[in-house]
């Protein structure tokens, strides 16, 4: 049997489970056909399959009452109007990552990832129980849309890159696709940031187009053969340390829902973060193997210095987003205390954990 299927066919049982106990004349509504827009190439590895997971899940624990079709970016609406497709009601919802709409309102970065913030497990802290989930909903409904989380990379290498970063001068005149605050602190370093759809790196890359880019970890890197056009694979992924996908729903739609079918759609949404984030884990290293000793790649760390220097620019950036009106400073003090509470926590517990394994004991 396929791994995949044993995964979520489990998942599904558990919602399917905690659907069956609510009263029958509550589940039974009409059926709605619905539809999903997504950022990602088609049926894409951990980005595009994780929305057709939640899709997958809603429909067999709602015993197909909600039921969702998945387009890929470019199928219904072109990748960066996702939001807009959603917020307008001509999708129900869209699957992708919020930073892409920082142009909408720039607390929106937030709520995907932020240089040097928070990592995977910091971020569900925050969002389940530091109220980032109570402002993501307050910023969201300003758009007409109701945000979740649904599926996290967790911290992602540094980039792709056809020259190498040995200086913080280095980054003068690079032509990069980085999307999200991570590209605001590209531009202050002098570089030239831009953001693609992830469909579109590839034959930037190998035109010539771009020098560099950004895109997720070893797993959906080796899918698109980046290291066919770049030479240098860098670590580590400071602009995006826990990069939270999400699933926006047209605020309208999610209200007419029942509240056992919203919640159904809530715990969807909470199973594929935490089922995709597995999956990130476990496919990457062997990927990362794959690209040095089979393509060989050549795997780089961030000097000191500069990542340094790259993080005091990222405070500045994000002292300066939280100027922008009084919400954005809300969340950004609400995220600042998550981030000090996961540094401190984190320096005893998996920091000191990891240091700990490290050491020079005979185990296999």
């Amino acid at each position: 049997m396929d791994r995949r299927s044993v995964i979520t066919g489990g998942a599904v049982l558990g919602l399917a489970s905690a659907a069956s106990t609510f009263p029958s004349p509550a589940v039974a509504q009409r059926n709605r056909r619905m539809r999903m827009v997504t950022t990602w190439p088609p049926n894409f590895p951990g980005l595009g399959t994780a929305a057709n997971d939640v899709a997958r899940y809603i429909r067999e624990a709602t015993d197909g009452a909600l039921d969702i079709r998945v387009y890929a970016a470019g199928e219904l609406v072109p990748a960066f109007e996702s939001f807009d497709a959603v917020s307008t009601g001509a999708a129900d919802f869209y699957h992708g990552a919020d930073y892409y709409w920082q142009g909408k309102h720039p607390a929106y970065a937030f709520f995907t990832s932020v240089p040097f913030g928070l990592n995977a497990a910091e971020m569900n802290a925050w969002l389940y129980h530091g109220g980032g989930q109570e402002l993501w909903d307050e910023l969201s409904a300003q758009f007409n849309v109701k945000p979740f989380g649904c599926s996290n990379t967790g911290v992602q290498m540094g980039g792709w890159y056809n020259r190498e970063i040995n200086t913080i001068d280095d980054f003068s005149g690079l032509r990069i696709r980085m999307p999200g605050l991570g590209g605001e602190v590209m531009r202050r370093l002098g570089a030239a940031a831009v953001a693609l759809p992830g469909g579109e790196i590839f034959q930037s890359l190998q035109t010539g187009a771009i020098d560099a880019t950004e895109w997720v970890g070893p797993w959906n890197d080796l899918a698109f053969g980046f290291y066919r056009v770049a030479r240098y694979y860098y670590w580590p992924g400071f602009h995006e340390p826990g990069a939270l996908l999400s699933m926006g729903m047209n605020l309208e739609v999610w209200n007419e829902l029942s509240p056992q079918h919203q919640r159904i759609v809530s715990m969807a949404a909470a199973a594929v973060t935490d089922r995709s984030y597995a999956e990130f884990n476990a496919r990457n290293a062997g990927a990362l193997h794959e690209l040095i000793n089979e393509h060989g790649v050549e795997l780089k760390r961030f000097p000191d210095d500069v990542l340094t220097r790259v993080g005091e620019v990222s405070g500045e950036v994000m002292r300066e987003i939280a100027q922008h009106d009084e919400l954005t400073g809300r969340i950004y003090q609400s995220f600042l205390q998550a981030r000090r509470n996961g540094m401190i926590w984190g320096a005893i517990s998996e920091e000191g954990y990891a240091a700990a394994r490290r050491l020079p004991f005979a185990y296999e």
